[in-house]
């Protein structure tokens, strides 16, 4: 039996993802689930899982270093990266949309949109025709228009809790947003038995 090695992130996506394997029957350790180790074996089903940050996930996927992976399609919408896309999980769900301050124009010269997601934004507001200034951030999205930085920000969007708490609302939606399931071409044709097996199996669990 081919040995997998799968990319995971940390947090969310990993609590969820690991409940996904172990309903599909799969026999994981439960320090997997709190385990300081970036790299953790899975003996009993031959898995090694590689836990990484959640943009760096297709990065491994497209490079080879591991086989599969699991990812947030907001990731797979900023990064172009050359990975099969197998299966929606519908774990992690939110979306991608823009907020700003409320009862508020963009400015009609050049409007400013802060985002740690630019070519996502970017091709939004070309598909709507619209030219603005992208301002890349990596984090406190929400303070931008606070500070008087972006008309706008394109950011996740989980409860709208963060929103409402920094006087902040939701303009326009974008995307919805669940983890994917993703594979490296190479990985996949050549472990093709062991991986069609894991997806039949997790589509299963998610009733896709």
């Amino acid at each position: 039996m081919d040995e997998l090695t799968i990319a995971m992130p940390k947090g969310r996506i990993f609590e969820e993802a690991y409940e996904l394997l172990v309903g599909a029957g799969y026999d994981l350790p439960k320090e997997l689930d709190d385990s300081r180790k970036l790299i953790v074996e899975a003996p009993n089903e031959k898995f090694r899982f590689i836990l990484a940050k959640p943009m760096d996930v297709p990065t491994y996927v497209e490079h080879g270093v591991a086989d599969i992976g699991i990812a947030g399609k907001d990731v797979l919408l900023e990064h172009d990266r050359d990975v099969h896309e197998l299966l929606d999980l519908g774990i992690s769900a939110c979306y991608i949309a823009t907020a700003g301050l409320p009862d508020t124009e963009m400015d009609e010269v050049t409007p400013r949109i802060a985002t740690k997601y630019p070519a996502v934004a970017s091709h939004y507001y070309r598909s709507k025709g619209e030219q603005v200034e992208i301002i890349e951030l990596n984090g406190s999205i929400e303070l931008a228009p606070l500070i008087g930085l972006s008309d706008r920000i394109v950011d996740i969007v989980s409860t709208g809790r963060t929103l409402k708490d920094n006087g902040l609302v939701e303009y326009e939606k974008i995307a919805d947003i669940t983890s994917r399931l993703i594979a490296n071409p190479v990985s996949y044709r050549l472990k093709q038995q062991r991986i069609t097996e894991l997806v039949d199996k997790l589509r299963e669990q998610v009733g896709r």
